[in-house]
Formats: C-alpha cells, structure tokens, sequence
C-alpha cells in the first residue's frame, strides 16, 4: 500500500502560485539545457522510502489546507556542501487537487497513511474547483 508525505508550501498563497513556481523553475531549467524533474530539497531522508515510490504522492499544505499533491518518482538522498544529509524528492511537474483538508502548521514533513490522503477532486468541468480564496472564505463563513 502507497505511503505519502505531508508538507507545508510555504510562501505559496494558493495552488495557482505553486503551478506558477514549478513551470517558472522547469522552463529555467530548459533555458540552461538541464533535464526538466521537479525536485524539493528537504533536511530530513525518509526511511520508507520503498512504501512512498509504490504510488505515494507528496500532499502540499497551501494556508492552512491540505489542498494539492503531486506523485513521487523518486527519492535521492545527498550530501549537500556543508557536510549536511539532505533529500532530493524528484516529483511529478503535474498538480492534482485534492478535497480541501484543514491541517495546522508543522515543522518538515509528515507520513501520510493512503487511508488518511484526502481524495483527489474530479477534473470535469462542472465540478470545477471555486478559486482558492472563496473556497476558503467560504468555509470560515461556516458555508463549505
């Protein structure tokens, strides 16, 4: 069964901003004739790394909502110029909404069990997602 991480997207204000950040970084990344993978750079190396590359997803926390997740291909544990052990976490440029989850704020990352992971929403039309900003306004109001 997949594992997943959890983890805050810090800076990013909606699901909009971090589909901005990674097509800026992929489109730098072709100026420079690099290969075009998504990497995230963390401190700490998962150590379940086998049950998060069988179908595991990284759950982005976007203010205060577990609100996307991109798949994982892979994991690749370096040794950064300091000496210092940190982790490469190679993902999937694609972002799937998933069902707004509200998550209080945490250090790094999180395990996710797949019975815990919040269902990805529907892609049809009419079930379009409300921009993020209602959604949230909307669900203070006590309306969601």
């Amino acid at each position: 069964m997949a594992l997943h991480l959890l983890k805050l997207c810090v800076g990013a204000e909606s699901i909009a901003d971090l589909e901005e950040w990674i097509a800026e970084r992929m489109a730098e990344k072709a100026a420079r004739g690099l290969d075009r993978e998504q990497t995230h750079t963390t401190r700490m190396v998962p150590t379940r790394i086998d049950e998060l590359l069988d179908g595991g997803s990284l759950y982005w926390v976007i203010k205060g909502e577990v609100a996307c997740r991109q798949k994982l291909v892979g994991v690749r544990p370096f040794v950064d110029g300091d000496g210092i052990r940190r982790c490469h976490l190679v993902l999937e440029p694609a972002v799937q909404r998933v069902e707004p989850r509200p998550s209080r704020p945490f250090q790094g990352w999180r395990y996710l069990n797949a019975k815990d992971a919040p269902p990805d929403l529907s892609g049809s039309s009419v079930d379009a997602p409300l921009p993020d900003a209602l959604r949230r306004e909307l669900r203070t109001l006590g309306l969601l």
